[in-house]
């Protein structure tokens, strides 16, 4: 009886230990707050954010990630340059180091944009940490919201610290009816 009991309390141990190793270096879950990556991801929505995947790799454009955006708040948005990248929009229209970009996650939107551009024009110089400079600052990524009519993103804040990334969305988890994994547009 004793060693059973000693057996559980090790086993339970054990069990807590890889519940924090999981949840505080590898996965995290989120809640998404507010519509600012509609269709993509909506209001109330669970994901399990992948922590570990940056120390191992790089930030891609098109990658849906959460970041600190202060020291209360956590945003989800999406990649759209990363360092040393020029960034234009121009009558709806996405160009990366001067080349097209095609932005399927904002088919939904444009149908039903109440304005007369979804994306209002811009480059990378007119937003604010950019230091007025065509290109993307080392250690910067410009990241927007799927839903651009309502979205805070770098429009608003600015290029975004990499530091402040907690990870990449691997997959949407509830409600279980919505499951999805893999946000980038180059593999849809």
């Amino acid at each position: 009886m004793k060693k059973e009991l000693i057996e559980w309390i090790i086993a339970i141990l054990v069990a807590v230990v890889l519940v924090t190793v999981i949840h505080n270096f590898l996965f995290l879950t989120y809640s998404v707050k507010g519509d600012s990556m509609y269709p993509t991801l909506k209001d109330g929505e669970k994901v399990i954010v992948n922590r570990i995947g940056y120390t191992l790799g790089e930030i891609d454009k098109g990658d849906v990630i959460v970041f600190h955006a202060d020291s209360k708040s956590d945003y989800v948005k999406r990649v759209i340059g990363t360092a040393g990248d020029t960034v234009q929009y121009k009558d709806d229209q996405l160009y990366v180091n001067g080349k097209k970009v095609d932005e399927p996650y904002l088919d939904e939107n444009k149908l039903s944009k109440t304005n007369v551009l979804l994306t209002e024009n811009f480059s990378v110089k007119d937003l604010v940490n950019s230091k007025g400079v065509s290109k993307i600052p080392e250690g910067k990524l410009l990241v927007l919201g799927d839903n651009r009519e309502v979205s805070k993103d770098s429009r608003y804040f600015g290029l975004i610290d990499q530091k402040k990334v907690v990870g990449e969305v691997a997959l949407r988890f509830w409600p279980f009816n919505t499951f999805h994994y893999n946000f980038d547009p180059k593999s849809s």
